[in-house]
């Protein structure tokens, strides 16, 4: 009968795996269905049919139990990354002091976008002219709402 029980549970615990770690058809589901169907065949065989439907409902209802109570959110909020993201996006460029014709230095490889300090001011880039490496000097084409377009100036 331990062994059983122990089956049972195994099985509900490669379900939760299954169901919450590793989505999809794996192993831990089939495993899974297999160490609890093996379970109650021996309860069957072993105790008669009477314990074995007793087994079988024991074990359906121990396992939407187990699920149901897996789902709730208060159980997985402590496992949870609860992290504020505070980054922000920089808008209104055409009203800062960046315009067409300002030069600057890319501060990291416009890839082809990257940063580039302009007028004292650290603003998203893209090239025109593909790559830019790191402290090339760089001319503005056009200012956007987000980012500014640039070129290298020692590479025309």
């Amino acid at each position: 009968m331990l062994a059983i029980i122990l089956l049972i549970l195994l099985g509900i615990l490669l379900f939760l795996v299954e169901f919450f770690l590793v989505p999809g058809v794996t192993i831990a589901g089939i495993g899974g269905a297999i160490l609890m169907g093996v379970a109650i065949f021996m309860a069957y065989r072993t105790h008669g049919s009477t314990v074995g439907n007793y087994i079988l409902f024991t074990s359906l209802l121990l396992t939407v139990i187990t699920l149901v109570f897996a789902l709730r959110a208060k159980t997985w909020r402590r496992l949870m990354l609860s992290r504020n993201i505070e980054g922000k996006v920089e808008v209104g460029l055409e009203e800062q002091k960046i315009k067409v014709g300002d030069t600057g230095k890319a501060m990291t490889r416009l890839n082809p976008v990257g940063k580039v300090m302009i007028n004292d001011i650290t603003v998203e880039a893209k090239s025109i002219k593909g790559f830019v490496d790191q402290h090339t000097k760089v001319e503005v084409v056009k200012v956007l709402t987000t980012q500014v377009i640039v070129k290298p100036i020692n590479n025309e």
